[in-house]
């Protein structure tokens, strides 16, 4: 028996097809606490999320973390589950049907958009076999994390390049490693702030919230920290923010070494104690609402920002599957593609002229100077 998977025969002399793979953090299964459990399981045990030496990490993991934390954040799941399932797996497969739908329009040889998980399902290495007996034989790869990270972007591109050493026939591949500053991205940012002024009338202070980091990451080269001021500077000014009424922090720190700051836990309480009454919070760093926004922003730092003396914080919601969302989403794939684009529509060679252009059987990552 072969060591490598196959694939579909007969289309050398075909134009190849293009296939998208969407790539986001992953979700358990259900939020139970075995569930759960899995999914802490796989994602704790990635040396990209825990950088310590697996025979000091592992143990910890196993004997302590794994008996204690899945039943806690069993719960917090449970608050934001819908009767769909989880959000950020629905929202989703929303941005994936959509792009479906879209992309055929700008992209010559189009095959499919399939999304895969970094852990839980559906996983990297079942999105990329969709996609292989689809016929796609260029993979682009976009991870949905706007701000390039060792511990997201990184870690989804080893995914994908692990499993891709198990195929007899690589496919070419272009990787985009992120999208902080586009200015669509940032325009479809401070649209979804607008439309929720005008919904919910607007508060005194914006406060933009981003994953957290240890520190230790960006000292050793890690361009994540640069990559959330730079998109937090950009949708201040889209919005017209004067100083003071906006400010940036970062949120879910986990275990005792120091992250960045500073911590939204004390961003909120010293906005109370400065007699700011009313806040709305940001998370430009998450493409669709999940656990950390949803439940830790919207429901937990919500109760925090009352108990120091605040009366009310309203969440922004990601920007989702909102069409101005899917159709940067469009376009950005779109552009990374047009090195590909054989015998493409004369309007999508037009848009994409200066895209960067590479026809190698190699991985070519987009998105920024490291």
């Amino acid at each position: 028996m072969s060591r490598y998977v196959s694939s579909p025969h007969g289309d050398d002399g075909a134009t190849p097809l293009v296939g998208v793979l969407l790539v986001n953090l992953g979700t358990p299964d259900d939020p139970t606490t075995g569930g759960v459990r899995r999914f802490l399981a796989q994602m704790l045990a990635d040396p990209r999320i825990v950088e310590l030496p697996r025979l000091l990490w592992l143990p910890i993991l196993h004997g302590v973390i794994l008996r204690i934390r899945p039943r806690r954040s069993a719960r917090a799941y449970r608050k934001i589950w819908t009767s769909e399932g989880s959000p950020q797996l629905v929202i989703g497969k929303r941005i994936a049907n959509a792009l479906a739908t879209a992309l055929p329009q700008a992209i010559a040889g189009f095959a499919a958009v399939e999304l895969g998980m970094r852990y839980g399902n559906p996983s990297i290495p079942d999105a990329l076999a969709r996609l292989r007996a689809a016929g796609a034989r260029r993979i682009l790869v976009l991870p949905l994390f706007p701000q390039y990270a060792g511990a997201t972007t990184a870690s989804a591109f080893d995914a994908v390049t692990h499993e891709l050493r198990r195929w007899r026939r690589i496919p070419a591949m272009n990787f985009i490693a992120d999208y902080h500053d586009e200015p669509q991205y940032i325009a479809a940012l401070a649209a979804s702030a607008r439309e929720h002024w005008q919904a919910h009338g607007r508060a005194e202070h914006l406060l933009m919230s981003f994953h957290g980091m240890p520190r230790r990451c960006i000292e050793q080269g890690d361009p994540y920290f640069s990559r959330c001021q730079r998109t937090a500077q950009l949708l201040a000014a889209a919005l017209d923010l004067r100083e003071g009424a906006w400010s940036l922090s970062f949120q879910s720190r986990f275990g005792r070494q120091e992250w960045l700051r500073p911590y939204t836990i004390d961003a909120l309480s010293e906005l109370a104690s400065r007699g700011v009454k009313h806040i709305e919070v940001i998370c430009p760093g998450f493409s669709m609402d999940c656990l950390e926004s949803l439940e830790e922003i919207a429901l937990a730092a919500a109760e925090t920002f009352k108990e120091h003396g605040g009366q009310r914080l309203d969440y922004i919601p990601a920007l989702n599957e909102r069409a101005d969302h899917v159709a940067f989403l469009g376009r950005l794939i779109a552009k990374h593609c047009a090195g590909w684009s054989d015998g493409a529509p004369e309007h999508a060679a037009e848009a994409h002229a200066s895209a960067p252009r590479d026809g190698t059987q190699r991985p070519r990552i987009a998105g920024g100077t490291y």
